[in-house]
C-alpha cells in the first residue's frame, strides 16, 4: 500500500467503509481461527483412539501460552506503530515492528529450548502418564520444539501488518496457515493417510505455520520501499522509550489472556464434579460461545490501527466515530445471535453431539452464556481501544476485573447458589459491569482528549 492511499484509509475514508476495510478480514480470519483451534482435536478424534486424543488435549495449556507472547509483541507492538504513524514518525513504525519481531523470534526460541530441556517434567505437570506420555511428546516435538517460533512469528507478524492499514494481507497470511493445517491433518493423521496420530496433527500444525511466515516475508520483501513495517535487524533497538511503549499496552493483553486460561480452568473443574455428561456439555458450549466472541475480538482488533492513528494525529472526532460506529454493529450483531441461540440452544448443541443428557446441559449453559454477549462486545471493544491508544493501565485493570475481581469470583457464587447452571451465568454478571464501566471509562477519555493537546499524547 502506498503511502498516499494510507493516509486516504485512516483520515479521509467514510467510516462505515474504512471499518469494513480493516474489521471484515480480520474478523474472517478469527473464524477460521476457530475452525483451526478445533482441527487437531477433530481430526485425532476421528481415530477412536482416546490415548492419541489425550496427546493433544494434554499440550493445550502449553499452545495456549504462545498467545500470550503473541498479545505481549504483536498487540504492544502493532499499537506503538499505528500511532507513530499517526505523528510521522516513520522510524518509531521502523524500530518498533523489528523490536516485535525479533523479540518475539527470541522469546520463540527459549521457549522451544526450555520445554525440550524440561521435557519430562513439562509432560508430569501436564499430567502425561504412562500410555499418554508418547503421544503428547510427539505432539509437542513438532508444535513446541520445533514449532514455538513460527507459531508466534506467524501472529505477530500478522499484528505488523495490519498495524499500517493492511488487514487483507495479515489476514491471508492468517487464514493460509490455517487452511492448509485443515488439510493436512487428515492426510498426517488417519489411516488412509500417514497414519501418525498427534505426531501427525503436530506436523501439520508445524508446517503450515512455516507457510504462513514465508507469506509474511515474501510479502514483505515484495513491499519493501512501500511499508514502514520492518524486520531488518538494523532497525532493531532497546531503546528505552520503544520498549516502554511496546510493554505498556503488551503486557496487560499478555496476562489477559493467562487470566482468560486460568479461569476457562477453574469453571472446568467445577463442572468435572457435575460429570462426565456435564463437562462434555460445557465444552460444546465454549465453542458455540467461541464463534460470536471471535467476531468482537475480530471487530475489535481490526479497528484499532484506525483509532491508533486518529489518537495521534488528533482527529479525536473521527476517532469517537469509528467507535460509535463498531460499537453499534457489535451490540446489533450480538442481539441477533442471542436470539439464534436462544431459539437454536438445543439444535446447536445435537449438531456436536447427538447424546439427550448432553443436550439437556449443553442448552441450559448455551442460553445463560449468550446473554452476556452483547455486555461482552462493549467491554472488548473497549480495552481494543484503550491497547490502541495506550491506556495500559486501564487495560490491564479492566483484566484483573473481568476474571479476578468478578468472573472467579461469580463462579464460585453462583454455583454455590445455583449447582451446575448457576456457572453459566457468571461471565453474564462479570460483563455487565464491566459494559458500564467501560462506557464511563471511554466517556472520561473522551473529555480528557477534548482538553489535552497532541503534544502531549503518548507514544
Amino acid at each position: 500500500m502506498e503511502h498516499t492511499e494510507k493516509i486516504q484509509l485512516f483520515e479521509k475514508t467514510p467510516i462505515p467503509r474504512a471499518v469494513a476495510k480493516l474489521a471484515v478480514p480480520t474478523v474472517l480470519s478469527s473464524l477460521v481461527t476457530v475452525l483451526y483451534n478445533l482441527a487437531d482435536t477433530y481430526f485425532v478424534g476421528m481415530l477412536g483412539d482416546p490415548i492419541q486424543n489425550a496427546g493433544v488435549t494434554l499440550a493445550s495449556p502449553v499452545m495456549l501460552a504462545f498467545t500470550a507472547v503473541t498479545n505481549l509483541f504483536g498487540v504492544g507492538s502493532s499499537s506503538m506503530m499505528s500511532r507513530a504513524l499517526g505523528k510521522r514518525d516513520y522510524e518509531t513504525v521502523r524500530k518498533s515492528s523489528a523490536v516485535g519481531f525479533y523479540c518475539a523470534l527470541i522469546l520463540g526460541l527459549l521457549f522451544s529450548l526450555g520445554c525440550t530441556v524440561f521435557n519430562q517434567p513439562l509432560l508430569h505437570l501436564l499430567g502425561a502418564e504412562g500410555e499418554t506420555i508418547l503421544p503428547t511428546r510427539s505432539y509437542m516435538m513438532w508444535t513446541v520444539t520445533f514449532g514455538a517460533a513460527p507459531a508466534i512469528l506467524n501472529v505477530v507478524l500478522a499484528y505488523l501488518v495490519r498495524s499500517e492499514g493492511a488487514a487483507l494481507h495479515a489476514s491471508i497470511g492468517t487464514m493460509s496457515g490455517c487452511l492448509l493445517n485443515i488439510l493436512l491433518d487428515p492426510i498426517f493423521i488417519l489411516p488412509w493417510g500417514l497414519h501418525m496420530g498427534a505426531a501427525g496433527a503436530g506436523l501439520a500444525t508445524f508446517l503450515s505455520n512455516c507457510v504462513a511466515c514465508l507469506y509474511f516475508f515474501v510479502l514483505l520483501y515484495g513491499k519493501r520501499g512501500n511499508t514502514y513495517v520492518s524486520i531488518h535487524p538494523k532497525n532493531f533497538t532497546l531503546k528505552r522509550d520503544i520498549l516502554s511503549g511496546i510493554c505498556t499496552v503488551g503486557v496487560p493483553a499478555a496476562v489477559q489472556n493467562l487470566l482468560n486460561v486460568t479461569g476457562m480452568t477453574i469453571l472446568n473443574n467445577f463442572t468435572s464434579s457435575y460429570g462426565a455428561d456435564a463437562v462434555a456439555a460445557m465444552g460444546i458450549t465454549q465453542k458455540i460461545n467461541m464463534v460470536p466472541m471471535y467476531v468482537s475480538m475480530g471487530l475489535s482488533q481490526g479497528i484499532m490501527p484506525l483509532v491508533s492513528y486518529n489518537y495521534s494525529s488528533g482527529n479525536i472526532k473521527r476517532m469517537k466515530r469509528t467507535i460509535l460506529f463498531a460499537a453499534k454493529a457489535a451490540i446489533s450483531f450480538m442481539v441477533v445471535m442471542v436470539a439464534v441461540y436462544c431459539l437454536g440452544a438445543g439444535s446447536l448443541t445435537r449438531m456436536f453431539m447427538d447424546n439427550e443428557t448432553v443436550i439437556a446441559y449443553g442448552s441450559r449453559f448455551l442460553r445463560g452464556f449468550c446473554l452476556g454477549l452483547p455486555f461482552l462486545c462493549m467491554d472488548f471493544l473497549a480495552v481494543g481501544v484503550f491497547q490502541a491508544v495506550g491506556m495500559g493501565k486501564e487495560a490491564f485493570l479492566f483484566a484483573i476485573l473481568r476474571k479476578i475481581v468478578l468472573e472467579i469470583p461469580a463462579l464460585y457464587v453462583l454455583n454455590l447458589l445455583f449447582p451446575l447452571y448457576g456457572l453459566a451465568y457468571a461471565q453474564l454478571t462479570a460483563e455487565i459491569v464491566l459494559s458500564i464501566a467501560a462506557v464511563l471509562v471511554l466517556r472520561r477519555m473522551f473529555r480528557r482528549l477534548s482538553r489535552e493537546p497532541i503534544s502531549k499524547r503518548q507514544l
